[in-house]
């Protein structure tokens, strides 16, 4: 942030609120401060806005439903269900569709708006991770940010299972045999929630209240204390032509990025409202009342929830029987590893980084994917393997549109979910570097200009010219992975004491093979390349920004 005269519209603002409260250098302060402009780091504001509109779009769904699991007959203006049995909450949400003035209009925007949360949390988390924007001093950022992730899918499954219809009770059941499988607490859990056998008169209420007031009071405030942390530590940028460890390059709070924070919220609103406009989701009447002796045919839970589906339909039928015990594998193991992998995975990673790298430094610069490719290669493979469980959850639909076998699917999920994430490693390693060769190219060769020339040898060739500054700075941003001091042996040949030990070697090795640099800069040099600068030394510089 470079120093001056402060702008005449945070002055005026910042005096105005001065002469009243005595606030104006804490205004002048925040008001000048300097938001990176990317579009990258647009992702997260998807995640925030969508959380606003689902406060305000709940707020007005919590006049109209009834969170009780009390029988009724139905009396509503749905000709089909008139006179069927059902609970309130049910009837309610029927209410809502049918007969409250855009009742379905705010359920759908409700709904449409919770899946763009999520999803924009877990692209936003992509972006982070693969930019290596975790690293000190943002560690705590990342821990509350995969704590926001985590509790966001447990507010989507109690959501989820209000309307009290037939797909909802579906995957409140799946719930119910997750819960009542664990060892020892199962049984307590399962009916301390449902107030007593499945599916009980309470789950309906105790999954409306975690629903609007504990969770959302959670992610309120680590959401809160996520901006927090965001404001003080600053935000990271991309490399680029001026862009330090110490700065940060593009537009004050006030009234720049205020103002595009703002159409980008109106934008974010807009397109959830179209999309519950003319996109139904979750068209309840059509699926019925839930009863526990009903099934649906077909039914899919949301994509955030579509992994663990998908891990529940590949596991084989597994169960350890001892002391009269049952233990069954076929649930505890794809209910909890596949999330207990990711997120964990995700929490500790920036930890794990640290101890394999030794790198203590603070940064400020994000890392282009590519020049860390061993970091990319393991999200590619975290993402491939969320994806086949993800895709797996539908294998039944799959059989169903291809004609193909449904144990055959099964049997070729069970392999893809161990060979797909092994070889999407490979493939995004092997891409990075020739990436990297890329960027080598450019600053060894120069960027392509279109000109063809020929040579008196009569080969013809096409002419390159320098990177214009921008490009050459983002390319130059570069940095080479650390690696920890002590990984070689020093001069006698004697490795220091605490790389000796058995934890010591391996993390040495970890290190040598994770970081250091793959491609340097320099790799692009070439036959040619003099001669392809002077020959095209009459082409004019690109002036364009990189892309």
């Amino acid at each position: 942030m470079s120093s001056g005269a402060v702008p005449k519209p945070i002055a005026g603002v910042s005096s105005f609120i001065d002469d009243r409260i005595g606030a104006g250098n804490f205004l002048k302060r925040n008001l000048r401060k300097i938001f990176p402009d990317h579009w990258s780091f647009l992702l997260g504001e998807i995640a925030l806005y969508s959380f606003v509109i689902l406060l305000l779009t709940g707020t007005f769904l919590t006049f109209f439903f009834k969170p009780s699991m009390g029988e009724v007959a139905y009396e509503g203006s749905y000709e089909p269900l008139k006179g069927v049995m059902m609970s309130e909450a049910y009837a309610s949400s029927l209410h809502i569709s049918f007969d409250v003035r855009g009742g379905l209009l705010m359920r759908q925007m409700h709904h449409w708006a919770a899946l763009l949360f999520v999803a924009g949390m877990m692209v936003h988390m992509l972006r982070v991770f693969f930019t290596g924007a975790y690293r000190k001093p943002r560690e705590f950022n990342w821990l509350i940010g995969v704590s926001l992730l985590t509790l966001a899918l447990f507010e989507g499954l109690t959501g989820y299972s209000l309307p009290d219809d037939l797909l909802s009770g579906a995957g409140l059941r799946i719930t119910e045999g997750v819960m009542i499988s664990l060892p020892l607490v199962g049984t307590w859990i399962t009916f301390f929630l449902f107030g007593g056998e499945y599916p009980g008169e309470d789950v309906i209420p105790r999954f409306y209240s975690l629903h609007i007031l504990l969770i959302p009071g959670i992610l309120l405030g680590l959401i809160t204390a996520h901006l927090m942390l965001m404001w003080v530590q600053k935000h990271t940028q991309m490399p680029g032509k001026g862009r330090t460890n110490a700065n940060v390059v593009g537009a004050p709070l006030y009234p720049a990025f205020m103002a595009k924070s703002g159409a980008y919220f109106m934008f974010t609103f807009g397109v959830i409202a179209l999309l519950g406009t003319f996109a139904q989701i979750n068209p309840i009447w059509l699926f019925g009342p839930y009863t526990p002796a009903d099934i649906s045919a077909g039914s899919q839970p949301d994509f955030y929830m579509g992994f663990l589906e998908g891990a529940l339909r590949l596991m084989p039928s597994w169960e350890i029987n001892f002391l009269g015990f049952t233990l069954p594998l076929s649930v505890l193991i794809p209910a909890l590893v596949p999330m207990g992998i990711i997120m964990t995975g995700l929490a500790l990673y920036p930890f794990i980084e640290r101890w394999v790298t030794g790198d203590r430094s603070e940064h400020h610069i994000a890392d282009r994917p590519r020049n860390n490719p061993h970091r990319t290669s393991i999200g590619i493979s975290a993402i491939t393997f969320y994806g086949v469980l993800w895709l797996l959850g539908a294998n039944d639909e799959i059989s169903a549109f291809f004609h193909v076998s449904l144990n055959w699917t099964t049997y070729v999920g069970r392999v893809l979910v161990f060979l797909g994430p092994a070889l999407a490693y490979v493939i995004a390693y092997r891409c990075c570097l020739g990436l990297q060769r890329g960027d080598a190219a450019v600053i060894g060769h120069g960027v392509e200009s279109g000109v063809i020339k020929r040579l008196p040898s009569g080969e013809y060739i096409e002419v390159h010219v320098p990177p214009n500054e921008g490009m050459e700075a983002h390319v130059r941003g570069k940095t080479a992975v650390p690696m920890i001091a002590g990984t070689q042996a020093d001069t006698d040949g004697v490795p220091p004491k605490r790389m000796r030990g058995p934890l010591g070697k391996l993390r040495a090795k970890m290190s040598e093979a994770y970081g250091g640099e793959k491609i340097p800069l320099d790799e692009g040099h070439g036959h040619g390349h003099e001669e392809h600068a002077v020959v095209g030394s009459d082409v004019k510089e690109d002036k364009s920004p990189p892309s």
